[in-house]
């Protein structure tokens, strides 16, 4: 396993663009070292690239995302940042639940006016044709 990653290495890996690569850089969340005009990424800029395809899948803002990351290279014991983690986890999942709640009301409420709509329209269908 090599030591290094170039960017295009990182973004066939993480089936993402060059360009996010780049976008996450200039958002302070990877840092990898420079050969001349190469990117060289350590393993630990892989980690991190991870750690954030992660939480935007789960979806975290960039900002709660090196938040998490960020506690990593305060507390290496990962303790701190799982703590952080399972907080956010909680928050994220109860957000998701009441947006399943508002959806299922929504639907719910579409269906009794769909209903609604169609008895009327056969109503005047059936008025139309006499």
């Amino acid at each position: 396993m090599t030591d290094t990653f170039g960017i295009a290495e990182l973004a066939r890996e993480f089936d993402v663009t060059t360009r996010t690569i780049r976008f996450y850089e200039d958002k302070g969340l990877l840092s990898p070292a420079r050969k001349g005009q190469r990117r060289v990424y350590a393993p630990r800029d892989r980690v991190r690239l991870r750690l954030i395809m992660r939480g935007k899948r789960l979806g975290f803002s960039l900002e709660e995302i090196r938040e998490m990351i960020d506690l990593y290279d305060v507390d290496p014991t990962e303790v701190a940042q799982l703590r952080h983690f399972i907080d956010k986890i909680h928050e994220r999942k109860a957000t998701l639940e009441r947006q399943q709640a508002d959806i299922a009301e929504t639907l719910s409420e579409i269906s009794r006016i769909e209903a609604q709509c169609s008895s009327l329209l056969s109503d005047k269908q059936k008025k139309t044709a006499s």
